[in-house]
């Protein structure tokens, strides 16, 4: 598990092992595959390592193809689609055992100005003083330990049917880097966004009935955030369906200002007797 900044910053902290070839390792884990988020942002690590400082990420799309083993490290093969005057694309394969198991376009840009308008921040409760992500994993009786994603700073604030809303920040201070900063956003929001689609059917990751697993995230980075300063995910469900649930998320920080939007389905299948998940 990844309980503080340094054990986090190991974790992006990839190993180059050929030209556009990186190796990451994950950490000890009471999870039976590995954490979405983790791939997510070392896959996006790997793609900022083949573009220059001065073009941060703004976008992600993300296929989760297979599980992960948590038990090997992890290989990320890099494709330098594009290097354009402003625009620079990779491709980032990861693979374990041989096989892919997550598949990434991520896309690059030049700061630069433009037109500007926003989503307001909704009104929600300061993070001081919530319910943290570790009282509600202990509460819920997840056979998870709850200090499995302690290096975030995670407190709930409003909840309902089809809403969630919460606070997260790193548990202290990360470096400077625009990369660096994107990447651990990209780890926090695969943390809560999926359990957001469960909330209409009264049910949460804690049913033994339940198949869940994400099958495709996207991000867009529209503004310089810190992850280590309170950001708030306000989060909705406009769907689920076909065994599928859609979770929606917007990032603010506590000027208000809309810094991501996130997206995912994921896997929401109840358990038939005899079956399996595919």
């Amino acid at each position: 598990m990844v309980a503080t900044v340094p054990e986090l910053l190991t974790l992006l902290d990839l190993e180059w092992i050929d030209d556009d070839l990186l190796r990451g390792h994950a950490p000890a884990t009471t999870l039976q595959r590995v954490f979405g988020g983790q791939v997510l942002a070392q896959a996006l690590v790997a793609g900022a390592r083949t573009v220059p400082d001065d073009r941060p990420p703004h976008s992600l799309h993300g296929y989760f193809l297979r599980p992960g083993d948590p038990t090997v490290p992890i290989v990320y093969l890099v494709e330098r689609t594009r290097d354009g005057g402003s625009f620079t694309t990779r491709r980032v394969i990861a693979r374990q055992h041989g096989r892919p198991i997550f598949h990434m376009t991520a896309s690059f840009q030049v700061v630069e100005e433009g037109l500007e308008h926003q989503d307001v921040m909704p009104d929600v409760p300061a993070p001081e003083g919530l319910p943290t992500l570790a009282e509600r994993i202990a509460a819920s009786g997840r056979p998870v330990a709850p200090d499995e994603w302690g290096v975030l700073d995670v407190r709930y604030g409003g909840e309902d049917v089809d809403r969630l809303q919460v606070w997260l920040r790193t548990v202290s201070a990360l470096p400077d880097g625009a990369a660096l900063h994107a990447a651990v956003l990209a780890y926090a929001s695969d943390l809560t966004i999926l359990g957001t689609a469960l909330r209409p059917h009264g049910i949460g990751f804690e049913n033994p009935e339940l198949i869940s697993a994400s099958i495709d995230h996207a991000m867009w980075f529209h503004r310089p955030a810190r992850a280590d300063e309170w950001l708030l995910h306000d989060q909705d469900t406009p769907s689920a369906s076909g065994g599928r649930g859609l979770g929606r998320g917007r990032m603010f920080d506590q000027q208000g200002r809309l810094v991501a939007t996130t997206v995912q389905e994921g896997l929401m299948r109840l358990r038939r007797p005899g079956s399996s998940p595919r």
